[in-house]
């Protein structure tokens, strides 16, 4: 892989990931507002936007683990913590709306 494909494949990520990320964040808001369809549609695009970005980590981890050898740029290590916290911020995202749900669900019975 090429130092010029590493960067786009850097990129990628951090695309696919801060979406994710931004959509994890409306759900929570939606959440708070109590408007769960709308929370649960923006998890459901936060989880495709970082099944997008991991297709482009799995390239990356295929590719060495077929032998191929390359330099790891600093923009990558930053992609790669773009992912995960978009993957740690989703999945807390969608804990907080199922708590609100409860919590409603509670309030109300």
């Amino acid at each position: 892989m090429t130092k010029e494909e590493l960067y786009h494949l850097s990129f990628q990520l951090i695309l696919y990931s801060g979406n994710a990320r931004s959509l994890a964040m409306e759900a929570i808001y939606h959440g708070k507002e109590k408007d769960f369809t709308n929370a649960d549609q923006k998890l459901s695009e936060a989880e495709s936007e970082l099944a997008k970005a991991h297709q482009f980590q799995t390239q990356l981890i295929q590719a060495e683990a077929s032998g191929e050898e390359f330099d790891i740029p600093i923009i990558l290590i930053h992609a790669q913590d773009h992912l995960m916290t978009a993957i740690t911020l989703k999945d807390l995202a969608k804990e907080m709306v199922d708590l609100r749900k409860e919590f409603l669900k509670k309030e109300k019975g």
